[in-house]
């Protein structure tokens, strides 16, 4: 995965983190969490404010969608 991939790291990050709000997650915090992922292959300087928010949105709406 890449940091463009943000509905695939939503998706993973709502696996590994079932109990997260993830309105509740900093971006720094979010950050450290999609580089940890298994299967993330990117650079970490390659994150930015804007992916980094599609991200949030993604796993946001995964955990929407669970409910």
């Amino acid at each position: 995965m890449k940091w463009t991939d943000a509905e695939d790291i939503g998706i993973a990050l709502a696996e590994k983190f079932p109990d997260v709000d993830p309105l509740t997650v900093r971006f720094t915090d979010l950050r450290d969490r999609v580089l940890a992922l298994d299967g993330f292959d990117d650079l970490p300087t390659a994150s930015n404010e804007p992916r980094l928010e599609a991200i949030q949105m993604a796993w946001y709406e995964e955990c929407t969608d669970a409910e």
